[in-house]
Parts: C-alpha cells; sequence; structure tokens
C-alpha cells in the first residue's frame, strides 16, 4: 500500500497488545487497539482500519461476534479480518471462517509469520481497492449516459425498475438557439461547441435546480419533461429564468452573444425510458412522446428570438400568475387542427393557485 497501513488491534489482554503495537509500528504499521468487542465496533466505525487483528475469547463480545457484525455490514466487510486464537482447534477456525474471517493466527503469535500474513492481506485489499476504484470511476462514466429520471426509476427498484413507458401528465418544454445555422457558418467548429456548452451548462443546472429531465440535447437545442404538481407553472418559471440567464450571460465576456427561443405545451404523454442498443454499446434516454410533445416543438420552431410560446392547454393551467398574449390560431406541421398560440408578454408575482391533474399516475389511481 502507497500510504502507511493502519491495524486495529482487538484483544483484552493490555500486554498482548502492547507487543503487537512495538511489533506492527516497527514494520511501518500504524496501529489502534481496543479491549473488547463492543469497543472494537466503535473504533471500526470511527477510524476506518485498513485491517483488524481480533482476539477471540473477549468479555462483552466474543470475537466471532465481532467478525460476523462486520463481514455482514456493506461498509465493512471488505475490511480483512485475522483472528489470532490460542485455542488453535478445528472447530475454531470453522467458526472463524463461518463468521467471515480472512486469515489466521495462533497465538503466542511469531513476528516472522505475522508480518508474512498482514503484507499478503493487506496486498490483495490493495488489489481490490484498486478494482473497485476502477469499477466506480466506469460507473460514473456511464452514468453520464444515464438520464436522471433513469437512476430515479432504478434506485427506487434496483431488482425490477418500472421502466415501460406510461401515460402521464407533463409539460413538455424546447429551447433552440436562434440562428444557429447562420452561427455555424461564422464560427470554427471548436468555437462554436465552447460557446454553446457555455451556455447550456448553465441552462442545464436550472433544469435540474426545477427537478424536470432533459430528453435530449442536440447541436442547437434540447427538450425538457416537468412532471411535478403544478409542471405547468414550473416549466414557465423556468422558461423565464432561461432568458434571464441568457441575458445575463451575454453581458460577460463572451465573443458571440446568442439569442434563444421556447415553445411549451401541457397535457397528456407516453413518458419513460427506452434503451437503444448500438455497436458501441448501450444509452438510455427518457423522453415524452405524443401530440402534446410535437405541439410544444412545433411552437419552439415558430418562435422569434427571445419569445416563449406557449400552447393553449399550458395557458389555461396557469391562471392570473402570467400576463399572456393570444396570437390567433395557427396551422401547424403535422397538427390536424388549427391551435390557439399564445406568447409570454409579462410575470406576476401573485402566488399560482390553480389545479393540475397528478403528473403520473401510480398503480393504485
Amino acid at each position: 500500500m502507497s500510504e502507511r497501513a493502519k491495524i486495529l488491534i482487538v484483544d483484552d489482554e493490555p500486554f498482548n497488545v502492547d507487543y503487537l503495537e512495538q511489533e506492527l509500528e516497527d514494520f511501518g504499521y500504524d496501529t489502534i487497539s481496543a479491549t473488547n468487542g463492543q469497543e472494537a465496533l466503535e473504533k471500526v466505525a470511527t477510524e476506518n482500519p485498513d485491517l483488524i487483528l481480533l482476539d477471540v475469547m473477549m468479555p462483552l463480545m466474543d470475537g466471532f461476534t465481532v467478525c460476523r457484525l462486520l463481514k455482514e455490514h456493506e461498509d465493512t466487510r471488505l475490511i480483512p479480518i485475522v483472528i489470532m486464537t490460542a485455542l488453535g482447534s478445528i472447530e475454531d477456525r470453522i467458526k472463524g471462517i463461518e463468521a467471515g474471517a480472512d486469515d489466521f493466527l495462533t497465538k503466542p503469535v511469531d513476528d516472522r509469520e505475522l508480518r508474512a500474513r498482514l503484507q499478503t492481506t493487506l496486498r490483495l485489499k490493495a488489489t481490490v481497492d484498486r478494482k473497485l476504484g476502477e469499477l466506480r470511476r466506469i460507473k460514473e462514466h456511464f452514468a453520464k449516459f444515464v438520464p436522471e429520471a433513469v437512476k430515479r426509476l432504478v434506485a427506487a427498484n434496483p431488482e425490477a425498475p418500472e421502466l415501460a413507458k406510461r401515460a402521464c401528465d407533463v409539460t413538455v418544454l424546447f429551447l433552440d438557439i436562434s440562428g444557429y445555422t447562420r452561427l455555424s457558418e461564422r464560427l470554427a467548429p471548436e468555437s462554436l461547441n465552447a460557446l454553446v456548452e457555455r451556455y447550456f451548462s448553465t441552462f442545464l443546472d436550472l433544469i435540474h435546480n426545477a427537478g424536470a429531465d432533459i430528453n435530449e440535447t442536440a447541436g442547437d437545442g434540447f427538450m425538457a419533461i416537468f412532471q411535478d404538481a403544478q409542471h405547468a407553472s414550473t416549466a414557465v418559471d423556468t422558461a423565464v429564468a432561461l432568458l434571464a440567464a441568457t441575458r445575463a450571460l451575454n453581458a460577460g465576456d463572451v465573443a458571440q452573444p446568442l439569442s434563444v427561443h421556447m415553445g411549451l405545451n401541457s397535457g397528456t404523454a407516453l413518458v419513460g425510458s427506452t434503451r437503444f442498443e448500438g455497436v458501441r454499446g448501450a444509452r438510455w434516454t427518457f423522453t415524452a412522446s405524443g401530440t402534446v410533445t410535437n405541439l410544444a416543438a412545433r411552437l419552439a420552431g415558430i418562435a422569434t428570438p427571445g419569445a416563449i410560446l406557449i400552447g393553449p392547454e399550458t395557458a389555461r393551467r396557469l391562471g392570473e400568475r402570467y400576463s399572456l398574449q393570444r396570437l390567433g390560431q395557427e396551422q401547424l406541421k403535422n397538427i390536424a387542427t388549427p391551435v390557439e398560440i399564445y406568447g409570454l408578454s409579462g410575470h406576476r408575482p401573485s402566488p399560482y393557485h390553480g389545479a393540475e391533474p397528478s403528473a403520473c399516475p401510480t398503480d393504485e389511481q
């Protein structure tokens, strides 16, 4: 191990503890000690030792019980435990194995055997720790490609997460960068990517802070799904915050200020996760599909720079909180009937009291 290993000595005989402390410090290890089983459990919780030298015959709690309790707990089961016993019988070794002991030493302890067993056990622990660290880094890397909503479903029910699409009441927000094609013609790809990432990093933080889920980010926009109890007002609040963030970023040190436009719509959509299998592995998306989503996308498509266009169902749910401008009916692409469109022209400070349906029904509903 690269750092000095910390070894917990558990023995009720002061002479044994003194001897082991001197030997281990000569070997280059740091030591802590406990005189009974209960104290040992407390020291493990506070000191996080790299290895435990554990006597069997102790007051309050014997070594076999201590070993079993530590090996049953997820946070401590990987700490190596070397049981020390003066009994030396096969029955005691069987008890130690059943309790989860990693190795054994027979008293009186030979210093050469002690050193050899500690070195071997600590090398194995270092290997396990390194492998676990690699797995953790891999997990964290691939977690970036799994939407937060999918992570929540798996965390809530890891054995059989409910990942199928369900009919849920949502508000969908589409945001696009205005004039993206012209920007891509004027700026080098790396400059454009850096510019978009700067703005989108702030945008995505606002979306996550609102409790919404990002479906997909493209070069010039993204889709967000809002499902909280007042998702229509939450989505519009977030849209206003996105415009404010854009103005703040434009006022800073940027080579090319950006403008964005948005479309929002509410209603029932099929919401859930989709897993795509490719030659380089699997990728998850979390999406809402159906007419509600299509209309939100069409509204974003016809919005002018800096505008927030709102569908009729979202407008109905907002009540008196916002000042909306009725823009008339429009026949939108792939929408069967003309749609009444509203523009957001002002925010009123009065609290929202409108009633919205439950975002996503439970199995009992």
